[in-house]
Formats: C-alpha cells, structure tokens, sequence
C-alpha cells in the first residue's frame, strides 16, 4: 500500500518534458520543509491506495507518462515498486525527488529528476551528494533560485558534481521571490551549461496550480 495525496492530470510544468501533458501522482509524506514550498498539503494524511488502484487511476487519463512526485515520494518504500510496476505498463515515468533519499535502488528505466536544495529553501545541508553518481544521460538536476546567494550556490555544486554532466541541468527562479529576468541575465552573463525554466503550470494557471 502507498500513501497518495492526489492523482491528477495536468501539463508537465518544469523539466526537459515541459508542456506534455502528464499523469501526476503525487505521494504524502516530505522529510523537508522548505522555506518556498508550494506543496504543504502533502506533508500528512492522504489515502492508502494499493499499486493496482493507482495505476488503474492512472489508466483512466488516457496519458503515456507519469510523474511521481510529493513530498518526496521516495520515503515510502513502496514508491519503488509502483515506478517499477508503472514503466512495466509501458508509460514514461518520471520521478521527481529532493535528493536526501538514495536514487540508486530505482529502477533504472526511470527518469530522475534531483532537486538540488539551495540556501534559500532552508534545507541544503541535507542533500545526500552520492546521488549524483547514480544519475544517467536520461535524468536532470534542478536548481530552484531564491537569490543571488542561491545562484552562487548552485553554481558551486555544478562545477563539484557536474562537469561534464551527461544528463540535463535545469535552473529555476523561486516563483514570487526572484525575478525570471535576474536569473535568465546571470545565466547568460556566465555563459552557463543550464537550461532557464519557469513553472509553466503556474503560468498558465496561476500560482496556485498543481503540478511538480
């Protein structure tokens, strides 16, 4: 059995699939509390579903790809054997996590998408940096930036752990906190070896959207 907050459908908001639509199922549970956190309500209660209800769900949508998020939705063990039992049904799955939960026992057909906490979440001290070893050419690593001290910070962990990356690296403004075009002109001032993303979902349906 897995805790879930919601199954939803949605656009995918941020990653390299941005703009596809998407299933989300999105776990309870987070052991963060990140100062900009847009996803409170998962941190407790929700529902036990079994991984047959949760793909049936899923199935409904009529979607080939799915995103597990949270919380972080690697905390329940169980999580693991529902990517597993997903990409067995043939759908795209993509796994977002915070990174302090070892990646290396997923199954590798999924795909990893690491945030990487910055200073300005409150909770970068808690990042389990051998994660970055288990990556593939198909994963990607997210930095959200809140400040130029963020920004710093990331660029930091990107010459420590990400020379010569092969998989995607991705850097957002915290949304409400730093302006898109103050990241987007420090990028390109540093010629930076990182996709610029913004939450599209949040775009498309304000602030309040749910989406990863």
């Amino acid at each position: 059995m897995v805790r879930v907050t919601e199954i939803f459908a949605s656009i995918q908001g941020e990653t390299s699939y941005v703009g596809l639509p998407f299933a989300f199922v999105r776990l309870t549970g987070c052991n963060l509390r990140c100062r900009y956190c847009d996803t409170t309500y998962a941190y407790d209660s929700g529902e036990e579903f079994s991984l047959d209800e949760i793909i049936e769900r899923v199935k409904v949508f009529g979607i080939p790809r799915v995103t597990v998020t949270g919380g972080e939705p690697l905390l329940q063990p169980e999580s693991y054997d529902l990517v597993t039992a997903l990409l067995d049904r043939g759908f795209t799955v993509l796994v977002e996590t915070n990174g302090t939960v070892p990646l290396a026992p997923l199954d590798p057909r999924a795909v990893k998408v690491m945030d990487v906490k910055c200073p300005g979440s409150g909770e970068d001290r808690k990042m389990l940096w051998e994660n970055f070893s288990a990556l593939t050419p198909r994963d990607e690593v997210k930095f959200v930036i809140a400040s130029e001290e963020d920004y710093r910070y990331a660029k930091e962990v990107l010459a420590r752990h990400c020379v010569k990356a092969p998989y995607e690296v991705l850097f957002s403004p915290a949304f409400g906190l730093l302006s898109p075009e103050k990241l987007a002109g420090w990028m390109v001032g540093d010629r930076l070896d990182a996709r610029f993303q913004l939450q599209l979902h949040k775009l498309v349906w304000g602030p309040d959207a749910r989406g990863i």
